[in-house]
């Protein structure tokens, strides 16, 4: 664990019922085979530091594996407004790029990929059989910040394994500012990405693909800094060093160690159960006006063990959002007309009880919510 988030970890109040291990290292993929090294379980799920999951989150996403042919499960991923998907269900082809995936709107879905192909599970929210991890040799460290999981998405499809899309499985996830990028996702470094599309060809393209393959990234690369110089996000003078990071990154990446990570067959650890609690979920309905009064109940409910979720409605069509507050509830507002889920209509008439009714609706089951509520 970061230090940064090993300290935020220390403070909870069920930390000693943690395990928590220091880690410094800006290598995703070495913290990653550490965790797996101290993990105990027969499952171990991966989520970031700058994401929330829904209540329900682990349930649904391990509950796969009770199919023996499940060695990988990966959930939905939505976006800052807590309403848009960043990700959904996505294959991966021989080159790496991911494309969509029609899977079922609530049920998981097991898919065994075709030769060639493999199935995309995101960093943030996804879990693997640790037997599967051991065997395959854990998350390559060759990979110190991206592609660290598609790599590992590749050798899972090449051994045969299937993996398990889980949409109720949810995350939130907020892109928090880091060396490589800032808060708005602009980029602050391209070293890491080039040189880790360098070891992916080592490991996955063949020699004479490689070429046009890298031509292809980095032209997608250099769009997307144009699009974020045009927003206003980067100077011209910063598209061309960051061009330059990126070339320098691919031919680091072609000099890097690959080796499998041996693993010990035992943890270093044993397992350490942790005490889950029988918890209930509850709705507090707000509007602006009461928001001050609803949200100091809703802490006070939190501090009793609830779930709670504040559902704040103004007389107006703005689009909703949603946000897991500091002080730990769920907090869902916009306008009583507004937009929840973006593919429905600009405009709709309906009553408030009515409205609420059917934003419960939407959550039920990732809160923990009784539908009828």
């Amino acid at each position: 664990m970061l230090i940064r988030g090993l300290q935020s970890a220390s403070d909870l109040a069920f930390a000693d019922d943690l395990k928590l291990v220091p880690f410094d290292k800006a290598n995703i993929s070495a913290a990653r085979n550490l965790g797996i090294t101290h993990a105990a379980g027969e499952i171990v799920a991966f989520i970031d530091d700058d994401a929330v999951p829904e209540p329900q989150w682990l349930r649904y996403l391990i509950a796969p594996a009770a199919q023996g042919d499940v060695a990988a499960m990966g959930g939905f991923v939505r976006g800052r407004n807590g309403i848009s998907f960043q990700w959904k269900a996505r294959s991966l082809d021989r080159f790496g790029a991911s494309h969509p995936l029609e899977v079922h709107a609530s049920q998981a879905t097991v898919l065994h990929p075709p030769k060639g192909r493999a199935v995309k599970t995101e960093g943030t929210n996804m879990a693997f059989r640790r037997n599967v991890l051991i065997q395959l040799g854990g998350f390559d460290p060759a990979y110190h910040y991206y592609l660290d999981e598609t790599d590992l998405n590749m050798r899972l499809a090449q051994a045969g394994h299937a993996t398990a899309l889980v949409p109720l499985a949810e995350v939130h996830h907020g892109f928090a500012a880091n060396a490589l990028r800032n808060k708005n996702r602009v980029p602050r470094d391209l070293f890491d990405i080039g040189a880790s599309w360098a070891v992916f060809q080592r490991k996955h393209i063949v020699d004479t693909e490689r070429p046009l393959h890298w031509r292809k990234v980095r032209t997608e690369e250099r769009q997307r800094l144009l699009r974020h110089m045009v927003s206003g996000g980067l100077e011209p003078g910063d598209v061309r060093r960051l061009m330059k990071r990126l070339d320098l990154g691919y031919v680091e990446g072609g000099k890097r160690p690959i080796a499998p990570v041996k693993f010990a067959s035992h943890p270093s650890e044993p397992f350490k159960p942790f005490p889950a609690l029988s918890r209930s979920s509850v709705v507090v309905k707000s509007r602006p006006a009461r928001n001050a009064r609803n949200m100091a109940a809703a802490r006070e409910r939190v501090k009793n063990g609830e779930i709670v979720t504040v559902i704040s409605l103004s007389p107006n069509a703005l689009y909703h959002k949603v946000m897991f507050h500091e002080d730990g509830f769920w907090m869902q507002y916009g306008g009583l007309f507004g937009k929840s889920d973006r593919n429905q209509p600009l405009f709709r008439m309906t009553t408030r009880s009515r409205r609420i009714e059917k934003e419960i609706r939407r959550v039920a089951r990732q809160r923990g919510l009784r539908e009828d509520l």
